[in-house]
């Protein structure tokens, strides 16, 4: 038997964890004096409220080695592999720890190194839910998942810099002169971590660039898993996302799943951000 296991900067939360028979280790978020564990005692709505309310970014932890080892101890003592889905490596030292802990267990644990965050590592984990029904072993499943993860694209545009100024990911002259001229910054996870890839005037614009840029990598491969993520506090940004886009998914889908981005990337997008993701062709 193969169980998976993945951490909470795929956003899946341990309620949804659960619904989907995987386990979640999650990080821990930081507000000040005050810790999280996302995920569980954190939901991306209550971070939302305090991101906006506070001054200072968020902090996250890594996952530790030890939190690792007890989680594998518990997840293998029935003699079960398990197969780990990790936070990009250029991200997060979380991937290092992973494997540091996994090697005392002669095999029996795989690592996978995402090379990405939020909606990426939770199509991994999708497709690594697919590979667990049809009975593939743990090396089976890590081989797959190390195979496809190129494919995976990520693409996000960015309603503000204001939380990419905080970050130190653009300058504060940049910020402005952004915010002056509502442009809007696409991003996008860029071998393994989150890039600048183009910027449009205003939202519309920024729209149709992300189609553009779908387009580019080939579309999308709709027998794989797919979706959409927005940031905030409601998902007005994304409907009409869903709208402008709606050539990309006319004929292929009645139903195109939504996810709202959590603490780990929604911390440098802050809230009004929407994005897709896919398997390229």
């Amino acid at each position: 038997m193969v169980k998976l296991m993945v951490d909470s900067a795929s956003d899946i939360n341990a309620k949804e964890a659960e619904e989907l028979g995987v386990i979640l280790l999650p990080m821990i978020v930081g507000f000040g004096e005050e810790e999280y564990l996302d995920g569980v005692d954190l939901l991306p709505t209550q971070f939302y409220e305090k991101l906006i309310e506070g001054d200072e970014l968020p902090k996250t932890s890594q996952i530790s080695p030890f939190r690792f080892e007890e989680a594998f101890e518990k997840a293998t003592a029935d003699g079960s592999e398990l197969v780990v889905v990790t936070i990009s490596s250029k991200l997060s030292g979380t991937y290092a720890a992973a494997v540091q802990a996994s090697e005392k267990f002669g095999g029996k644990v795989s690592v996978v190194d995402s090379m990405n965050a939020c909606i990426g590592e939770r199509l991994l984990l999708q497709y690594a839910l697919r590979l667990q029904k049809e009975e593939k072993t743990g090396a089976e499943i890590k081989a797959e998942l190390d195979r496809v993860k190129e494919k995976v694209n990520v693409m996000a545009l960015v309603n503000t810099l204001e939380y990419l100024k905080k970050g130190g990911r653009v300058s504060k002259a940049v910020a402005f002169a952004g915010e002056l001229l509502s442009i809007k910054p696409v991003v996008a996870v860029v071998e393994g971590e989150v890039k600048l890839i183009g910027k449009a005037l205003g939202s519309k614009k920024g729209n149709n660039l992300l189609n553009t840029l779908v387009a580019k990598k080939g579309g999308i491969d709709f027998s794989m898993p797919y979706g959409v993520v927005w940031s905030g506090l409601n998902d007005s940004m994304l409907q009409k996302y869903l709208k402008d886009s709606e050539a990309l998914w006319k004929g292929q889908t009645e139903n195109v799943p939504a996810y709202l981005i959590g603490s780990t990337i929604g911390t440098h997008v802050g809230p009004g951000a929407i994005g897709v993701a896919f398997f390229e062709k």
